[in-house]
């Protein structure tokens, strides 16, 4: 009952949440100093022509009507249409969101699986050579740029060693399209070859996307089993004579990683939005592109379709990670 109360909670949260992000989203996109009725009529376009395809677009009406009336056509299951692609939003999205959500999530992947056991091993091995350069490591992970980080790896390992692909997805014919992950398509297709060719191509930019989470992972994960060892419980169980191994890797690690998970929700979030950089980087077909094409061409349905998409998925990463938390640490929930 109480995960149940603090789900309804959350919830309750999630509709004013969603529509101040798509009120400040809005508003902003609108600021921009680009017309889409002009690019779309395209150059030879008279004014008479480009004012009556404004008002056809509904782009001549005060902004809060505009405003409200996104609000709903939202209710109605309509993110609108694109206006460079003219295929329904929700559609466009639907079809890139699998190159994004298997991009996250192998960064998100790499981040815990490194940082976890690197925190750890920091806290352990407090002030020794390996502590401070792991402490310089993570400082210089979250001030780098990951556009450079991303230009960088793609010039010592594509263009120079010639070992990982470039940009794309896959080298030559995709796998037949079952889940959207390419490489749990390629598996399910028994193509072994199609699978290490997908594996190849995420590297790279998972890698690129993985670096500020990585470094924030592993100084939440110290910071917390640093906290830990100086519990009574350890200082006890160590005095029984239990191997220390085991105390800090069964004991303490669960006590430790409580603000660990609450940081990996949230950077769930950070990488989907620091996906739209790494994505058009690397030519990945995800929505993050599809963003980044979208604001360049003044298309305001695909960016407020996009901004749905990412807060919506911001959201439920939250509240899974609220979950995952009160289970862990029930004394945490205040639900």
């Amino acid at each position: 009952m109480r995960i149940l109360a603090l789900i309804g909670k959350r919830l309750i949260w999630f509709v004013p949440t969603a529509a101040g992000l798509i009120a400040v989203v809005f508003f902003i996109s609108r600021v921009i100093p680009s017309d889409p009725a002009a690019l779309l009529a395209g150059e030879t376009a008279s004014r008479e022509a480009i004012e009556a395809l404004r008002s056809k677009l509904g782009l001549d009406r005060p902004l809060l009507v505009q405003l409200f009336d996104y609000y709903r056509h939202l209710l109605n299951g309509d993110l609108g249409t694109s206006l460079f692609t003219t295929r329904p939003v929700s559609e466009d999205l639907l079809a890139r969101l699998p190159a994004t959500i298997e991009l996250t999530l192998a960064a998100m992947l790499i981040a815990i699986i490194v940082g976890i056991p690197l925190g750890v091993v920091s806290a352990t091995r407090r002030n020794s050579l390996l502590d401070h350069g792991v402490r310089v490591a993570t400082v210089a992970g979250l001030a780098m740029a990951s556009f450079w980080l991303a230009l960088i790896l793609q010039l010592v390992f594509a263009m120079d060693l010639g070992w990982l692909p470039l940009q794309g997805r896959i080298t030559g014919f995709p796998p037949p399209a079952v889940t959207g992950f390419m490489t749990l398509d390629a598996l399910i297709a028994g193509r072994f070859d199609r699978f290490g060719s997908a594996i190849a191509h995420l590297l790279l930019p998972a890698v690129t996307l993985a670096v500020p989470a990585l470094a924030t992972v592993v100084r939440f994960t110290r910071a917390g089993v640093l906290d830990t060892l100086e519990k009574p419980f350890v200082t006890y169980q160590d005095a029984i004579g239990i191997p220390r191994a085991l105390i800090v890797w069964k004991y303490v690690l669960r006590n430790a990683l409580t603000s660990t998970i609450t940081q990996i929700g949230l950077l769930f979030g950070i990488l989907l939005a620091g996906a739209v950089v790494i994505e058009t980087v690397f030519q990945w077909p995800g929505i993050g592109t599809y963003a980044f094409e979208a604001i360049l061409q003044s298309d305001y349905a695909a960016v407020m379709g996009f901004t749905v998409y990412a807060g919506g998925i911001f959201m439920i990463a939250n509240l899974l990670v609220d979950i995952a938390h009160a289970s862990i640490d029930p004394r945490g929930s205040h639900a």
